[in-house]
């Protein structure tokens, strides 16, 4: 890699220790822009796993300025579409737009996604670059119609309980967000791959979240997709990373239910 290639890394990597310094710094206790107490953080956290809970309560100050930042964002980051939670039928995602036009790799011709993804991703698409690896895009937008097809393929040749562990029903499909891709190639072994061995160290960096993690079945339903990425914004995907061990579904769950609590708390 040369000194050129190098500096793009080089400066995000010292913003991201800025970010951390800053908000981790000082004495632990609460947010100032929050009327919450410790007693309510841990009040709030109750139900998640005990180490994601000591994370969180351990310094909650640095967690609270990401959950400020969270809240301010647009809500279709943290929407909560799995096996219980569904979109309508009629739901179409705003600003699609054809994602070859922005020179990123892709293994169909008219491949889409939302507007709103597409600075994170050609970022996130020329880092890979500058280190070596290509990343290419498989699969992104379906719309409920197309995954109702797809679903149904995948029931009459593999059956259903084989199918509800690899395909999401129509309406419960994070790639009708248009906010979601599958990286090619779209295989158990992707993660072997350079690309996958890439995204799985750095994508969380630039918004984007691995929605199936491995031994994760219980939690969200499918089995392990190394190639199956939503974005979800920077600070999102950081407090995945930082607090949740990655675990998507977790975080999205705990935001649907306490994201209401957090609004009402932050001080006028």
């Amino acid at each position: 890699m040369t000194g050129k290639e190098f500096q793009p890394i080089l400066l995000f990597a010292l913003i991201t220790l800025t970010v951390l310094s800053g908000c981790e710094k000082g004495k632990t206790g609460v947010h100032s822009d929050f009327n919450i107490t410790n007693k309510d953080i841990k009040s709030v956290t109750d139900k998640l796993p005990q180490d994601i809970r000591s994370n969180i309560i351990k310094k909650p100050q640095c967690f609270l300025e990401y959950m400020e930042r969270i809240l301010k964002e647009p809500p279709d980051y943290t929407v909560l579409v799995d096996k219980k939670h569904a979109l309508s039928s009629g739901y179409v995602p705003p600003g699609l737009v054809n994602i070859r036009k922005y020179h990123l790799q892709t293994t169909r011709k008219y491949s889409e996604i939302r507007r709103i993804v597409i600075p994170d991703l050609t970022a996130m698409a020329e880092a890979a670059r500058l280190q070596g690896v290509e990343l290419v895009i498989g699969s992104s937008y379906r719309s409920y119609a197309y995954q109702k097809r797809l679903y149904s393929y995948y029931v009459r040749t593999d059956g259903k309980k084989k199918a509800d562990r690899e395909s999401a029903r129509p309406g419960h499909s994070q790639h009708q967000l248009g906010t979601t891709m599958d990286f090619s190639p779209i295989d158990d072994n992707f993660i072997k791959t350079k690309g996958g061995e890439w995204l799985d160290k750095y994508a969380w960096k630039y918004g984007f979240s691995l929605s199936y993690p491995p031994d994760s079945e219980s939690i969200t339903g499918y089995k392990y997709e190394p190639w199956h990425y939503r974005y979800v914004g920077r600070d999102v995907s950081f407090v995945i990373e930082r607090y949740f061990d990655g675990k998507q579904q977790l975080f999205l769950e705990f935001y649907d239910k306490t994201k209401e609590f957090f609004k009402k708390s932050l001080r006028k």
